[in-house]
């Protein structure tokens, strides 16, 4: 059987959090490195609020981008829930940063669900978990919608990949009005 060459990322969170920007910087980057990329577009709903998952595979040869359970080396989760939805993806050697934030889905927005309790306890019992007040770094980097950037300073400090080719990456990748702001969010996460 052939070794394993691909790096396979599954980001979670809910409508209006950026995963599509987080999908295109950690795409880029994977094409700055040389690599073979697939993105997928998004699955679930990704008006505001509603679940949404997107994954980044990258390596040698990749054939699709969707990741199967079991398969994924890192899960970026930008709220909690989203989090532990995701966990039967990871691989049992694969590794999830999350956010801390709660944004309580529809059932339990309505009343017809309450949001689970103990999630990032759960989590740490499960697997290996990097946990981040990503939104407090957001805030302090100026805009609290730079979570997604944050979390990629997070992923970004475990990889081999130069913090140089982060920033080159974040500066073609996200609008100039929203640059600075980025840069710092990711500056914060990398830092954490």
């Amino acid at each position: 059987m052939e070794a394993k060459t691909n790096t396979n990322i599954m980001i979670v969170g809910v409508g209006g959090q950026g995963t599509l920007l987080a999908s295109r910087i950690l795409g880029n980057v994977a094409i700055e490195m040389g690599y073979d990329v697939k993105v997928s577009e998004v699955h679930g709903m990704s008006q505001r609020g509603g679940s949404v998952v997107t994954y980044v595979k990258y390596g040698e040869k990749v054939y699709s981008p969707i990741i199967d359970k079991g398969e994924a080396d890192i899960i970026l989760a930008f709220e909690q829930l989203e989090a532990l939805r995701a966990l039967p993806y990871l691989s049992k050697n694969g590794k999830i940063i999350t956010n801390i934030q709660k944004i309580n889905p529809m059932p339990v927005i309505t009343g017809a669900a309450e949001y689970p309790q103990n999630i990032l306890e759960t989590l740490k019992e499960k697997c290996n978990v990097t946990v981040a007040d990503a939104l407090s770094l957001a805030e302090q980097a100026g805009n609290i919608k730079a979570v997604n950037v944050v979390l990629i300073g997070v992923m970004a400090k475990n990889t081999n990949i130069e913090y140089s080719v982060w920033t080159r990456v974040i500066e073609k990748t996200v609008p100039e009005k929203f640059l600075e702001v980025n840069l710092k969010a990711f500056e914060l996460g990398y830092n954490l």
